[in-house]
């Protein structure tokens, strides 16, 4: 069904990243799309074909902040592992769940997050979604490990396989998005290397998430509410629709799977540091498919001693910068306190 009609009646929402904003209506189309991006050529010899990757990207990101990739040279396997380790995860009894709650660690976003804990709109029912959060672990990385640096993590005691299986992926995606991250340079006129000693011991937390068949109206509850993400892109999985992106005017886009393919979205560190250049749009999930929904977003950022002063080429005398500048960790830290005591409260006005 191309359009999902519900009531209209305007409200205002503020996000965790302390912004506002109004929603004229709820019903969400598939009359527009993101982009779908064809990244082969990040991995071109010549700096023209990824050059002209980065033009597209570049447009992307200014234009809606999110885009379909593709051909993008992640082996897919890992990925249908990391679902079906999510499944066995979901299925376990409450009790073991909660012994890793993202409570024990009140200053990290890792751990368990229960069903029906957050409402990020201030809905009438809580988001209807489940999810457990691990961070970066240094040790892991594909392409500059490091035992030094302790892991900060919960992992649920005696499952091997379900670490395994997920730090495998999360390696994937570290390569990639290391890529990704010379691409996005080039998007923004800047040396395709002008980013690499930000990413030497990034921010690359990632998540597994369930959403269960919503039976409750889209007025009246969300899988997951609007929001923002924090770090500077996010690289996302999905097995079946129900992410929905807010488009410029102000209506809800519907992002179909795309096989073997993942969603890539900006998120606020870039936003902030390319001086609002690039878009962090605006988004949510409601599974209205029948069935149970899986997701699995990767979140990656430049290392919390990074400084986020703004990007060169997006500044000007007549363009000022429109942010503080603080490090990357204080502006995570910020957010993840926000997150965490925002999403269990009514928001709404």
């Amino acid at each position: 069904m191309a359009t999902t009609t519900t009531a209209t009646e305007p409200r205002r929402i503020t996000l965790s990243n302390g912004k506002s904003f109004t929603v004229t209506s709820n019903s969400s189309s598939n009359s527009e799309s993101i982009p779908l991006i064809d990244v082969s050529r990040m991995y071109s010899e010549k700096l023209e074909d990824r050059q002209a990757l980065a033009e597209e990207i570049r447009n992307a990101s200014r234009e809606i902040g999110f885009f379909t990739i593709v051909n993008h040279g992640v082996d897919m396997k890992l990925a249908k592992e990391a679902f079906e380790q999510a499944k066995l995860f979901f299925a376990r009894p409450l009790e073991e769940k909660m012994q890793v709650c993202t409570d024990v660690m009140p200053e990290e976003f890792c751990g368990y997050h229960p069903m029906e804990r957050y409402n990020w709109e201030g809905s009438k029912r809580k988001d209807l979604h489940e999810a457990f959060n691990w961070n970066y672990n240094a040790a892991r990385d594909p392409d500059l490990p490091d035992t030094s640096i302790p892991e900060i993590n919960l992992w649920p005691k005696g499952a091997i396989d379900f670490q395994e299986k997920l730090c495998t992926y999360q390696s994937a995606l570290i390569s990639l998005a290391r890529k990704l991250t010379r691409i996005f340079a080039l998007a923004l006129h800047l040396p395709e290397d002008a980013f690499d000693d930000f990413v030497r011991q990034p921010e690359a937390g990632m998540r597994i998430l369930r959403y269960p068949e919503q039976t409750a109206s889209r007025d009246d509850q969300t899988g997951i509410g609007s929001h923002t993400d924090v770090e500077c892109f996010t690289i996302v999985t999905q097995d079946s629709p129900g992410l929905e992106v807010l488009s410029k005017s102000g209506g809800w886009i519907k992002v179909q799977p795309v096989k073997d393919a993942f969603v890539v979205n900006i998120a606020d560190c870039f936003m902030r540091q390319t001086n609002d250049f690039f878009v962090s749009t605006i988004h949510r999930v409601i599974n209205e498919n029948g069935k149970e929904r899986y997701s699995v977003p990767f979140f990656w950022g430049f290392n919390r001693g990074t400084v986020l002063n703004p990007v060169v080429t997006c500044v000007s005398e007549e363009n000022p910068n429109k942010y503080p500048v603080m490090t990357a960790g204080e502006y995570y830290a910020w957010r993840t306190k926000r997150q965490k005591m925002m999403g269990m409260s009514d928001r709404t006005a």
